[in-house]
């Protein structure tokens, strides 16, 4: 049971509401409600454009610590080059047991330190076998005690290695650059560049073992093996390069194709891939180390093109961010200031613009009624689908129809109905047995194309072809509205039924659009001509059909005819007619109707919608209504 509060509280919410639907629909509140809605898309545009200033800033800032990076990579790259460099030319000293006809080691040197100095401060490396990381005084104490003890009886392993330990170490730390850059526009970039800094790198390595082969006529199984592997990386990891970054395949084809020491070197390496023992020679050593130094310089100049694109990507991308930048920051501004402006305008244009959407809503709704009567009175004159067409194109065409069924009837004895009857009761007559006949064929696909007096005329399949049912379905049609005429009864001769004739013929026709002041839908062909003849030969109550009809009626087995015989029929000579006297199943059931309501059928079709769904009606009309 409801408390004495909620009671209170219930009694007041109705009026409550009450207040706030009339609040709402007050002047006040629709002159705020047209103030806010192009403020709403304004305040979006400012925020959104925030947004986009900001996002902007802050891939300004991303781009601009990604160009720092890169820059530290490339110089990092450059300082691998020149200790792979170092360390080919301090392998060919020691293993040409000091030889000067190659190797300018001060030289080499000096750009290795240039390299170091440019670098600025080395970061902090982790060697192979080394717990601790080794920093940047510590590398270049190394180097320089290595470089000191460099002689003719130094250890090559111990040099080489040493260099490699070093360029291992960098790489490592290229590597991790890279995964710190890790930007779209440079990334693939960045890794074909590491990959082909080891590619170079695992060359000069084999390069090395290269040399002792050549000067030592042999090399030992573990070195051998270490320079096929080497060997292998190297050529994956150009591979991987190139497929990264697409555009170095012309410049390594040109490698390839141009320069005639890369057949020869070829021929070398599956020579030190073979392992076979030889003679020690320097001069095939120094040779070997000339043309595998040209190829290493070649893909240098590879690399250095790389360092171009890179440095290009990093460019066009800081371009494109201040770009952007300066775009939001101009959106912004120009939105502010031009948002009061629009603001008042709209203030100042709303009253003008809720007298005209006021006037334009009555007119509307006058439209759209008058419509819907001129739409329902054409789609009862014409088919949906050609009224349609003509409204569109203001032409149809007219169309060729290969079998359609054909159905005139016309009232036995309305001669003399008419004779004793006055016009009124003539119209009211035909009209209440057209409106009882237009109710029950809209339950069949069947279009009804027009009646002259006391002549009715429907046709099946078309203006839309329905494949073979065209003839079952003007046969169940006839059926049903041969049975609705038994049932009438005149209004005003009470004691007198109503007797029909019918003829239903199947054929092809030819139909269109006739006329344009009252344009018709009209057909024509043979067929029409001896639908009616079916009719005009026809007997009282009975439905006569050609033979044409019957085997099509036939194929469905769901009607029953009976032969009349040959009839003559004028234009056509002697035909075999049958009766179509019933339906092996059940007919539908439909409501009947002992008297005839004269009231036109498409007036009480919108009178029937109209009580089914409020509409609106005008207030000019509202007196005729």
């Amino acid at each position: 049971m409801a408390s004495p509060t909620n009671t209170k509280m219930e009694a007041k919410a109705p009026s409550f509401g009450i207040k706030i639907r009339r609040w709402c629909r007050s002047r006040r509140c629709q002159l705020w409600r047209l103030l806010l809605l192009p403020f709403i898309p304004i305040l979006a545009l400012i925020v959104q454009t925030t947004l986009s200033l900001k996002n902007s800033l802050t891939n300004g800032r991303e781009v601009a610590d990604v160009e720092e990076q890169v820059s530290r990579a490339t110089e990092l790259g450059k300082l691998v080059t020149r200790l792979q460099q170092e360390r080919s030319e301090v392998a060919f000293f020691i293993f040409t047991n000091g030889s000067t006809l190659r190797s300018n080691l001060t030289q080499r040197f000096a750009d290795t330190d240039s390299a170091v100095q440019q670098m600025g401060d080395l970061p902090m490396l982790v060697f192979k076998n080394r717990s601790k990381p080794v920093d940047g005084n510590s590398f270049l104490a190394e180097l320089s005690a290595l470089r000191a003890n460099i002689n003719p009886g130094t250890s090559m392993t111990e040099a080489v290695e040493w260099y490699t330990n070093a360029n291992a170490a960098l790489l490592i730390h290229l590597t991790k650059e890279i995964k710190d850059t890790d930007s779209s526009t440079v990334w693939r970039y960045l890794v074909g560049f590491k990959n082909l800094l080891r590619s170079i790198e695992c060359k000069g390595i084999a390069s090395v073992l290269g040399i002792n082969y050549f000067a030592r006529g042999y090399l030992q199984p573990r070195s051998h093996e270490r320079y096929i592997a080497h060997m292998v990386l190297g050529r994956d990891l150009l591979d991987n390069t190139l497929n990264l970054v697409p555009s170095l395949i012309p410049l390594h084809m040109d490698i390839k194709e141009d320069s005639p020491e890369y057949r020869v070197l070829e021929k070398k390496n599956q020579q030190i891939v073979d392992n076979k023992p030889q003679d020690g020679s320097v001069s095939d050593a120094i040779e070997y180390f000339d043309q595998t130094a040209t190829l290493l310089d070649k893909l240098r100049a590879v690399q250095k093109q790389l360092r171009q694109y890179i440095r290009e990507g990093v460019n066009h991308s800081l371009t494109e961010a201040r770009r952007s930048e300066a775009v939001c920051a101009g959106i912004l501004v120009l939105v502010c200031v031009v948002s009061p402006i629009i603001i008042a305008l709209v203030r100042n244009a709303v009253n003008t613009i809720q007298i005209y959407a006021r006037n334009l809503s009555e007119k509307a709704r006058e439209l759209e009624y008058e419509k819907e009567l001129s739409d329902s009175l054409l789609y009862q004159m014409l088919p949906p689908s050609v009224a349609k067409q003509l409204k569109q194109t203001q032409q149809v065409p007219a169309e060729f129809f290969a079998s359609v069924t054909v159905y005139f009837s016309d009232i036995v004895g309305f001669t003399a109905i008419a004779a004793v009857s006055t016009p009124y009761q003539v119209i009211s007559f035909l009209n209440s047995v057209y409106k009882l006949f237009d109710e029950r064929i809209e339950c069949y696909d069947v279009y009804k194309i027009e009646t002259i007096g006391d002549s009715y005329m429907v046709a099946s399949g078309l203006p839309v072809r329905n494949g073979n049912k065209h003839a079952t379905e003007i046969a169940s049609m006839a059926l049903e509205l041969l049975e609705a005429t038994s049932m009438c009864r005149l209004p005003h001769r009470p004691d007198q039924t109503l007797c029909m004739r019918s003829g239903i013929h199947t054929g092809p026709c030819v139909a269109g659009i006739v006329g344009s002041k009252m344009p018709r839908y009209c057909l024509f062909g043979d067929t029409i001509n001896t639908a009616s003849r079916m009719e005009s030969t026809g007997e009282p109550m009975k439905i006569q059909i050609s033979e044409d009809v019957k085997r099509a009626l036939d194929k469905s087995g769901r009607f029953i005819t009976a032969p009349r015989g040959l009839v003559d029929v004028k234009g056509k000579g002697e035909m075999m007619t049958y009766w179509l006297e019933g339906r092996t199943d059940p007919s539908p059931v439909r409501p009947t109707t002992s008297s005839l309501d004269c009231t036109p059928s498409f007036l009480a079709r919108i009178h029937s919608k109209g009580r089914t769904s409020p509409r609106y009606i005008p207030e000019s009309m509202r007196a005729k209504h």
